[in-house]
C-alpha cells in the first residue's frame, strides 16, 4: 500500500528536482561544478536570510561544519 506524502515533502522533492535540473543544465553548458555549488549556496543562504533574518539563519547553520565532517553530505565515500 502506498503511503501518501506530506505536502511539505512533496514541495521539497519538487523543488529539489528543479534545482537538480538547473544544475544539470549548467554542467551541460560547461560551468564547473564548484562554481554551481558556490552560487547555489549563496542563493540559498541569501534567500533564507531575506526570509528569516541573519540571526535565525546563523542558528540554523551552527552545526553545519560538524554535519559536513561526519559525512552527512558525502555522496561517495571511499574506505581504506
Amino acid at each position: 500500500m502506498h503511503k501518501p506524502e506530506l505536502p511539505e515533502l512533496t514541495d521539497r522533492h519538487t523543488a529539489l528536482r528543479y534545482i537538480l535540473d538547473a544544475w544539470d543544465e549548467a554542467l551541460h553548458d560547461g560551468l564547473p561544478p564548484e562554481s554551481i555549488a558556490n552560487a547555489s549556496l549563496f542563493a540559498a543562504l541569501s534567500d533564507l536570510v531575506n526570509t528569516y533574518g541573519e540571526d535565525a539563519v546563523s542558528k540554523m547553520t551552527e552545526g553545519l561544519a560538524l554535519r559536513v565532517q561526519y559525512g552527512e553530505f558525502t555522496l561517495y565515500r571511499t574506505t581504506q
